[in-house]
Parts: structure tokens; sequence; C-alpha cells
């Protein structure tokens, strides 16, 4: 069973595009496994107006692309994932001093 974070002090952190770029983070997915992972993660249920107005900002910041349609069924993917990757490590790094420090 996935652990599930606590929303309640999520915060700006549950806004729909970074949460539709965590999703992506997983690998591929169309737009109802998307609206699944986030709940199963965070408990944080997206409606379908708010997932395509995310991902619509996420593709064109060019952040996002669609891939071609399996089934009726868009999948989406990260573009930039080599560079989200590198921006997450540094985060956690980061998080990880400043735990030591603390």
């Amino acid at each position: 069973m996935a652990e599930r974070t606590n929303t309640n002090d999520l915060g700006r952190w549950s806004d729909p595009p970074l949460l539709v770029l965590a999703s992506l983070a997983g690998g591929p997915r169309h737009g109802y496994a998307i609206i699944q992972d986030v709940a199963d993660q965070t408990g944080v249920r997206l409606g379908p107006g708010t997932l395509y107005g995310a991902i619509g900002r996420l593709e064109e910041r060019g952040l996002i692309e669609a891939l071609p349609p399996v089934r009726r069924r868009r999948p989406y993917q990260l573009t930039a994932a080599r560079q989200l990757r590198h921006v997450a490590d540094l985060g956690l790094s980061r998080l990880a001093v400043a735990g030591t420090t603390s």
C-alpha cells in the first residue's frame, strides 16, 4: 500500500501543476491515471477541469507532452525529466543537510 501524505499542511505544494509533474515523474500516464495517482499519494482529488487546465499550462511551458493515444486515452510524459530530476536531487540533498544541522 502506498504511503499517504498529510495534505492538511501541503499548502502551495498542493498546486495542481506540481501534483501533475510529481505524478508524471513516475512515468507516462493518461488523465484518469494521474487523478488516481495524485489521490493515492497525497489524498488530493483533482477534478477533470483542474487536471486538464494544469496539463494545458504545463504543455504550454514545454514541461510535459502528449503521447500518441492508446485506446481513446492520451498519455502524457515529462519532457524535462533530466532537468527536473536534477532540481529534485538538489532539493533533497539540501533538505538532508538542513535536517542534520537542526
